[in-house]
Order: structure tokens, then C-alpha cells, then sequence
């Protein structure tokens, strides 16, 4: 009777000890909005490795497995990584992509002050080539979503992970309260750069800059492995030098050739804001970061 009870007791601390939930986002910042409801609780995985771009990635077999295999998966949605539907479509498990999610705040290309005063390259090769009207995927970058990202997280988490319901609860809270203290940190150091002037090679910043009043005054967009024409590259030259001093920012990890080419001779400074976190431990790190990077050109002008 007592081996009963022992291995009756055994089953139960089994099933009261649940495997922890696994957790897969497509890329880093969900990632670490993830991790921060998780924690204590689990660990979640990432679909891109470090430098990928969401825009244009393809799946490997063993990625097609890891996406059809988690308990949950995340992703901003078909707006950024046009490679998943397809194979979203055989997965029996919760997908979420959270640019459907009630109460985000999105972005259309073209909004508000940016649409006329673009400058794009016809050299561009990119998949996604952000037509006035169509939506601005980067949304992770404005913290009142990562807000809504997190609730939905914790939600999720805590149906499908009862005895940890409490945890992730607690863990959204604290998360919610370091965004608070973050965005206040974050206004006060970027309030003194507003109007300063700057260029960017990928247009992936409009939440950011419209959450601290910034602005990019140009994008420059250009396929790394092919020059633009003379003319074009003269005219994008005349826009900076009658800028004056400037900041322009490619991303990591690589410098488009043509940012040296532009900046030959002129008041212009190359740095570099990374959109995705690659070396972020937390999504705050991944918000100072950013702040860090636009500040740390932008202040000596």
C-alpha cells in the first residue's frame, strides 16, 4: 500500500512539475520581451540567429521543425517575415502574430511628415521595399506595444502553464514597471536632440523617433553589392552637403559601401542603430541602446 502511495505521489509531482513551456519567436526583440514574462519559468527560443534579417530569411529544415514542434510561437507578422506563412499553415499549435493583436499602435510608411522627404535608391533590391501606405513592421521598437506583446505573453503562458499563472503575472508587472522608468530616462536624454539632423539607410526607426521626438530627415537606400549611378550618387551627395553637419546610420553588421562614398569630405558622420538587439540582454538594454547610438553622434552636432 505505501509503494502505492509513493509512486501515486510521484505521478503528481510529475504532473504538478510540468515541463516548461517552449517558447519560440522569430526574432530577438520578441525574444526578450519574452524572456522577461518568462522568467523563473523558462527560457524561449529565437528563429533568426544573430545579423539575419527578418525581411529575406530562409528556413532550413531543422528551423521548419523547431516551428512546427514549440508550444507557442511569436512573430510580428506577414508585414516582416514573409518566409513563415507558409509554413505556419501545417502548425496545429498557438501562433501569434502581434501585429494583429488589439491595442498595438501601427505605423504606415508615408505617415505623418516622413512620406515627402524620402529619398530612396532605384538600385534597391530589398523584398520589402516600404511603399507610402503599406506598414511599418518594426513595431517592437515603441514601447507601449511591448506593453501589449508582454500581456499577451503572460495570457498565454499562464493558460497554458496554470501553476506558473502567479509568476508570469508578477514578471509582466515588473517588466511593466522598468518600462515605465525607462521611458522616462529615455525622453529626458533624447528631448535635447530633437531637430538634429539625420539620415538613415533602412527606414526601421519611425516608432522610436515618434515616441522621443525625432525625426530622420532622409533615407538612403541601397543594395550593398551594387553602386548606384554617378548622378545618383551626386544628387544624394548635394542633399547632405546642403544639410550641413549630419548624422547618417547604417546597421549592423554591415556598412553599405556607398555611406563612404557620400561622406567623403563632408561634415557627415557614420555610425550605426541596431534595430534588432544583437547584443541586448533585455529589451530595456536593447531601448538604451538605441538611445545610446542616436545620442552618442547626434549630441556633437
Amino acid at each position: 500500500m505505501s509503494r502505492l502511495l509513493v509512486l501515486l505521489l510521484l505521478c503528481l509531482t510529475a504532473l504538478s512539475a510540468r515541463a516548461e513551456v517552449r517558447v519560440l519567436t522569430s526574432i530577438k526583440p520578441l525574444q526578450l520581451i519574452a524572456a522577461a514574462v518568462q522568467q523563473g519559468a523558462g527560457s524561449p527560443d529565437v528563429l533568426l540567429p544573430p545579423g539575419a534579417s527578418p525581411h529575406h530569411f530562409a528556413l532550413r529544415p531543422s528551423d521548419v521543425r523547431r516551428v512546427a514542434d514549440v508550444d507557442l510561437l511569436y512573430w510580428v507578422g506577414p508585414d516582416l517575415e514573409g518566409f513563415l506563412p507558409r509554413v505556419l499553415a501545417g502548425r496545429d499549435k498557438p501562433s501569434v502574430a502581434v501585429q494583429e493583436l488589439p491595442g498595438m499602435t501601427l505605423r504606415h510608411f508615408g505617415q505623418a511628415a516622413h512620406g515627402e522627404d524620402e529619398h530612396h535608391d532605384e538600385h534597391d533590391d530589398h523584398d520589402h521595399d516600404h511603399r507610402p501606405g503599406s506598414l511599418d513592421a518594426h513595431l517592437w521598437l515603441l514601447p507601449a506595444n511591448a506593453r501589449v506583446i508582454a500581456a499577451k505573453m503572460a495570457a498565454d503562458l499562464a493558460a497554458a502553464d496554470p501553476a506558473h499563472a502567479a509568476l508570469y503575472q508578477a514578471n509582466l508587472q515588473a517588466f511593466e514597471q522598468r518600462l515605465d522608468a525607462l521611458d522616462g530616462r529615455l525622453k529626458t536624454r533624447l528631448a535635447p536632440l530633437a531637430g538634429k539632423p539625420f539620415f538613415v539607410f533602412h527606414q526601421a526607426f519611425d516608432y522610436f523617433e515618434s515616441a522621443y521626438g525625432l525625426q530622420h530627415v532622409g533615407v538612403f537606400t541601397a543594395a550593398s553589392e551594387v553602386q548606384p549611378g554617378a548622378r545618383h550618387v551626386a544628387a544624394m551627395r548635394e542633399r547632405l552637403k546642403a544639410t550641413g553637419p549630419a548624422c547618417v546610420f547604417s546597421e549592423p553588421p554591415l556598412r553599405p559601401r556607398l555611406a563612404e562614398t557620400l561622406s567623403a569630405g563632408l561634415p557627415v558622420r557614420l555610425a550605426e542603430l541596431d534595430a534588432l538587439g544583437v547584443e541586448a540582454g533585455s529589451y530595456e538594454q536593447l531601448l538604451e541602446a538605441l538611445a545610446g547610438q542616436l545620442a552618442g553622434c547626434l549630441e556633437g552636432l
